[in-house]
């Protein structure tokens, strides 16, 4: 498991706020993760976008700002890495979904100690609703991974759309071949409906074309918000995985959304639509009295995709795709009517987390997740109930390891971040949209990169040489971690080609690479006595 910093007075205080509330309610509490797509920081008005780039988000600024708003919270580079993520507490390297399988590639939760999985032994009801994107095989399906009802598409957003779009993809959708051979391609292309009743396939409800692609957000709203309704008078918790479909390329908002921000943009009236859903998920929770006994938590699972505009956007350097700040630093923050107070807080939390501290909510504290798991895993997620409940809670990690593809790209303790991989975006393409699968990457670097994200957030000044007594115990933190990826090692369902595999990945070459770690140290690392 990922080292913990304990912060024992602060857990015991959000420990028994969680057993008033379950002396009050006569259950656990409900969990609900509303997950938006391609959202970048400065997208939501809570982090300083919102109405001031022309869509304004007046629900998700008034939760922000009644709850816990999270400055340093951090998804995975890209989509499906980040779902996946979430839901087994691992990071890229350990679940081994690199990178987003797309039409029909391989690559899924199979095999995978889940979230859903453990919530249901511990009394939920596990509800999964909106973009999947973790595997279509059997065994990566919703109702095989730990959910008891799911509603969604199985892919990702313009898997169902650009090859029919005589704008985007004119060399599929104006040639009758290549069209009919993207109509028998191996991917499922249609809203579907999972249950355990069915463990083969989920049964397909329509399919998405350019006409209905513009109606799921709102279909999939209902779904959650009719499950939300059912479960008023439930006496068992019920655990909401909500992944909105915006506002991943490409958006087709409906004569209602469309013109509805201020900046008129399909991407910007996606915006104001996903503040709209998260409005009436809420309003359902408070109209049946489920709102006090609920945690939301909402988050994005990538920085903004730069490659395909109108896009997001991120006041920090680089775009989804890289380990740069702005790849991978999203807006985050955790809601829980009369339980959270308002605050801000700078510490860190990856969203791995999201995965101890559900857990952790429904009984499993700290290092009781392991009873779950197998012991050739490795947790990269925290408990950080104590963070997100106590009043004044503080970050369960002073550390945080960022990958990108294949990588183990960079370290972050404190406000230093050091860096010895990492993509230059535009070394390649120097027109048009470039972002963060369209550049060179580098995987060795001078040796002293290292950037104070209070002082330059923008990552453009390197201050390894001037500032060495913070260099070297950053240095000696990705040590530590680069040990636990030769101890559990890094797995590879689906990636991008590539000619440079880490050391890490080099086995039995990686032992030397150990040996010689414990014989003459990197940084402060320790050495034999």
């Amino acid at each position: 498991m990922y080292p913990v910093i304990r912060h024992p007075q602060e857990e015991q205080e959000a420990r028994d706020k969680l057993a008033a509330l379950e002396e009050k309610f006569g259950k656990k509490p409900n969990i609900v993760i509303f997950l938006l797509d391609d959202v970048g920081w400065m997208d939501t008005g809570f982090t300083g976008g919102g109405i001031a780039v022309g869509n304004a988000t007046p629900t998700m600024d008034q939760l922000a700002n009644e709850g816990l708003l999270l400055t340093s919270a951090y998804s995975t580079p890209s989509c499906s890495p980040t779902r996946a993520t979430i839901h087994t507490g691992q990071n890229p390297l350990h679940h081994g979904i690199l990178r987003p399988p797309v039409y029909g590639e391989s690559g899924g939760l199979d095999g995978a100690v889940t979230m859903p999985s453990i919530l249901q032994k511990l009394g939920y009801v596990t509800q999964g609703v909106g973009k999947w994107h973790m595997g279509e095989n059997k065994g990566s399906l919703p109702q095989n991974v730990g959910y008891d009802d799911y509603r969604g598409f199985l892919g990702v957003s313009d898997m169902y759309t650009e090859w029919r779009d005589v704008y985007f993809n004119p060399e599929v959708a104006l040639s009758p071949e290549r069209f009919a051979m993207m109509e028998k391609e191996q991917f499922n292309h249609n809203d579907v409906h999972c249950t355990p009743q069915d463990k083969e396939k989920c049964q397909d409800v329509r399919l998405i074309d350019l006409d209905y692609i513009k109606d799921l957000d709102e279909e999939w709203m209902q779904y959650s918000i009719n499950f939300i309704r059912r479960m008023k008078d439930s006496d068992k918790p019920f655990f909401l995985y909500h992944g909105t479909r915006g506002c991943h390329f490409d958006n087709y908002p409906s004569d209602k959304w469309a013109g509805k921000s201020r900046a008129r943009t399909v991407y910007s009236d996606c915006m104001v639509q996903m503040d709209y859903v998260l409005a009436q998920l809420v309003e359902t929770l408070q109209e049946t009295g489920q709102l006090e006994n609920t945690l939301i938590f909402l988050t994005s699972d990538n920085g903004p995709e730069c490659e395909v505009p109108p896009h997001g956007r991120t006041p920090f350097r680089g775009c989804k795709g890289s380990s740069w700040e702005g790849g991978v630093r999203v807006p985050t923050f955790a809601y829980w009517k009369g339980v959270i107070k308002p605050r801000r807080s700078e510490g860190l939390f990856d969203l791995a987390d999201l995965f101890n501290t559900a857990i952790s909510i429904a009984g499993k504290p700290g290092k009781e997740v392991t009873e779950f798991i197998p012991k050739d895993r490795y947790v990269d997620g925290v408990d950080q109930v104590g963070l997100l409940l106590a009043d004044n809670g503080q970050s369960a990690r002073r550390s945080r390891p960022y990958t990108m593809n294949q990588y183990f790209s960079a370290m972050r303790v404190d406000e230093f971040k050091y860096i010895w991989t990492a993509e230059l975006q535009s070394g390649v393409v120097q027109r048009g949209y470039w972002g963060g699968f369209s550049g060179p990457i580098f995987v060795e670097s001078g040796g002293a990169i290292l950037f104070n994200l209070y002082t330059n957030p923008q990552e453009d000044v390197s201050i390894g040489v001037r500032h060495v007594p913070m260099l070297v115990p950053v240095m000696s933190t990705a040590a530590d971690y680069m040990k636990e990826l030769i101890k559990y090692p890094p797995q590879f369902k689906i990636g991008f080609i590539s000619n440079n595999p880490p050391v890490y990945d080099l086995l039995p070459q990686a032992k030397d690479k150990l040996e010689r770690f414990e014989r003459e140290g990197v940084g402060r690392y320790p050495r034999p006595q």
